[in-house]
């Protein structure tokens, strides 16, 4: 149940921001909103055993519903989720993922895939991403006899694996592809055993890379000074004036929980220069999700302490906390009534946050909990 304590948590998030130049003043408000949204995602019953689903929510702003659209049940636990343009969803199953399917739009598995039928000893590490043209599809993966990574190139069809690529690095996490259709793949650097446990966290090696997107060659790789920090997910936002920036959301992996606590959650790639833009952390150092946020921004969420955070251009130093609230987690970008907002899943429900307007909150359907990614797909 909604209680008074995260009211006020997000009024003050919101009163931060208010103090911010950059946002100016406050001008829309979340009553005068009629629009609706779909978001795919994925969730399980309110049980750690519960049987995990995927599918399409739709929101209604001014009913203050959420409903269940489209579901079918997943094998085991899901983890990335993957738009495609004629309305399907691609799901991956979590590291060492052993499938791959595909949701019509409608709410029927089209094309379900083993990884145990494939030649070679690759596991899906748990995002995809759709080649420039549309008929190809990229997955992170690990090689489990040698632990090195890969990147599988399959046919977006019938999710036939064709190809397959180093990633130049170990336990590649997310991809995504710039405007020239090259490969921008996290390789996230740590050693894990086939059963995905880590160990020997002394010999991390994580990096970003970016790959040609035609052959896979290797372009150009960053990396950040403490090799203890694992670089995992990735969102582009876009600056008022068009240039795009890459985020990465960063998980401490130290021996101390001092020096993990403290540590950045948040890396910028800017044209070639991968920096860190701030040394404010989230108490835990710990990055669940990103998404791109108001005029170039990024919120990044930690569901351990149940926060999510925005960083802005305009304040590079800084971290704001926008909606503090237990299991805050998956994040999407989000028009609503004004541009540049962020849907948030918590353990109560959804959360609606504008830079320039009142939070909504929207209670779960029925009791479940939703993993850590969604993304919306349309918004009326």
């Amino acid at each position: 149940m909604m209680q008074a304590i995260p009211r006020r948590r997000f009024l003050h998030g919101l009163a931060a921001l208010g103090a911010w130049s950059v946002l100016g003043p406050a001008r829309a408000t979340a009553t005068g909103m009629t629009h609706g949204a779909r978001i795919a995602a994925a969730w399980r019953g309110p049980q750690p055993d519960d049987p995990y689903f995927a599918g399409v929510f739709e929101a209604d702003w001014q009913a203050k519903k959420l409903r269940i659209a489209q579901s079918v049940p997943l094998p085991t636990r899901p983890h990335g989720l993957l738009p495609e343009a004629d309305g399907s969803l691609l799901v991956c199953g979590v590291r060492p993922g052993g499938w791959l399917l595909r949701m019509t739009p409608d709410g029927r598995i089209e094309r379900q895939v083993s990884l145990a039928d494939e030649a070679g000893d690759c596991r899906l590490n748990g995002h995809a991403m759709v080649s420039p043209g549309g008929e190809l599809i990229y997955t992170t993966e690990t090689d489990q006899k040698t632990g090195q990574g890969r990147i599988g190139v399959r046919d977006r069809l019938s999710l036939r694996k064709l190809d397959e690529w180093a990633s130049h690095g170990r336990e590649p996490h997310q991809l995504l592809v710039d405007a020239e259709g090259r490969l921008l793949v996290a390789n996230g650097g740590i050693p894990r055993t086939a059963s995905d446990k880590k160990y020997d966290l002394q010999l991390m090696d994580s990096s970003l890379v970016r790959l040609d997107g035609k052959s896979g060659a290797l372009q150009r790789q960053w990396t950040v000074d403490d090799r203890r920090l694992s670089l995992r997910h990735l969102a582009w936002s876009r600056l008022p004036e068009g240039r795009m920036l890459l985020g990465v959301a960063i998980q401490a992996e130290h021996d101390s929980a001092a020096e993990r606590n403290s540590a950045p959650i948040l890396a910028v790639l800017d044209g070639d220069e991968l920096r860190l833009p701030t040394r404010a952390d989230d108490g835990a150092g710990y990055a669940g999700d990103i998404c791109a946020a108001y005029n170039g921004g990024f919120a990044l969420s930690n569901n351990r302490l149940g926060v999510a955070q925005l960083w802005h251009p305009g304040m590079p130093e800084r971290l704001t906390p926008i909606v503090q609230l237990e299991e805050a987690y998956a994040l999407s970008g989000w028009e609503g009534p004004d541009s540049g907002g962020v849907l948030v899943s918590t353990g109560l429900g959804l959360v609606g946050w504008q830079p320039r307007a009142k939070p909504v909150f929207l209670p779960w359907p029925k009791p479940m909990a939703v993993d850590n990614h969604w993304v919306v797909v349309s918004e009326a």
